[in-house]
């Protein structure tokens, strides 16, 4: 699959940006803003992948990449970054080789990881203390998603802020929308990843009971896809699904990571999420049958 689909890119203002993080999600959205004609500087741990972002990418605004998240985020308008956890983060955004140490003031930190609301609040403050500003802004969409350059992103932060990052992130989303203060986006993500545990649970003991029952599940989820019971998960999973496979974005590994902060979260405010916490346990069970790398639809393999 290539690392970019096609897409219409709306005219905006170029700006310098930095993209920190070229993972599976994080190397394509750097390409969405290379493609629509921003000046990008990438930086990876893993230095021979930003070496082949650059080759890749050269014919689109020559981009350039840096040993550190400091030397990338120099003279950048917005930095982007999408990493792995709360600790990752830390470690590209604080200390002498750390993005904050080399953005100018008013410059703005925006953050795609999904991560705790605790940690995007941290950031928050260590950015205004150095005069910058910090968006948390997770995404939804997957892979494709990020191919495709049609993410959902979820922002928590200062409004004037927001606003000023959110034409620049159209380059890789189809919307981006303030949802509140600090750590407001996390949270937002945090229903989302909830919203979709339940989801794929409830599918996949569907399909399996059909299955179970002799029924002919490629056509009963085109016929019950037109009803109440349709979505994302059922139009986009369902027939993999049947199919037995589970190589479709999202692992079960970084889902099992999302409902730990979920759960997390959970504790702090009191909320209760007792299938949330069911499905996780029942994420242990795929990654124990060796699904860890499996896609999250691979909860059905349980019922089988």
């Amino acid at each position: 699959m290539p690392s970019t689909n096609p897409k219409t890119y709306a005219s905006v203002p170029s700006k310098k940006v930095a993209f920190l993080g070229l993972g599976v999600m994080g190397y394509p959205m750097a390409a969405h803003l290379a493609l629509a004609g921003h000046s990008v500087i990438v930086y990876n741990r893993t230095t021979t992948k930003s070496i082949a972002f650059c080759e890749e990418y050269a014919s689109a605004r020559a981009p350039k990449h840096a040993e550190t998240p400091r030397l990338a985020a120099q003279g950048a308008d917005i930095v982007f970054c999408c990493v792995g956890n709360d600790a990752d983060l830390r470690s590209v955004t604080l200390g002498a080789d750390g993005a904050f140490a080399g953005m100018e003031p008013g410059a703005i930190f925006v953050d795609h990881t999904t991560a705790s609301a605790e940690v995007a609040r941290e950031l928050d403050g260590a950015a205004r203390t150095l005069g910058l500003r910090f968006i948390d802004a997770p995404v939804s969409g997957g892979q494709a998603g990020a191919q495709n350059g049609l993410l959902t992103v979820m922002c928590g932060g200062d409004p004037a802020a927001f606003d000023a990052i959110a034409p620049t992130a159209m380059a890789f989303s189809r919307a981006c929308t303030r949802v509140g203060d600090s750590g407001a986006g996390q949270l937002a993500k945090m229903v989302n990843q909830i919203c979709i545990a339940g989801l794929v649970q409830g599918l996949s003991e569907a399909v399996a009971f059909g299955q179970h029952a002799g029924l002919d599940m490629v056509q009963v989820l085109e016929v019950i896809g037109k009803g109440a019971a349709q979505s994302w998960q059922m139009d986009n999973r369902g027939k993999t699904m049947v199919a037995d496979q589970f190589e479709f974005g999202f692992a079960v590994d970084w889902m099992r990571k999302d409902l730990g902060l979920v759960l997390d979260e959970a504790k702090r405010n009191g909320a209760r999420l007792p299938v949330t916490a069911l499905v996780d346990q029942f994420y242990a069970d795929v990654q124990k049958m060796g699904g860890q790398r499996w896609d999250t639809s691979s909860l059905i393999k349980r019922l089988k």
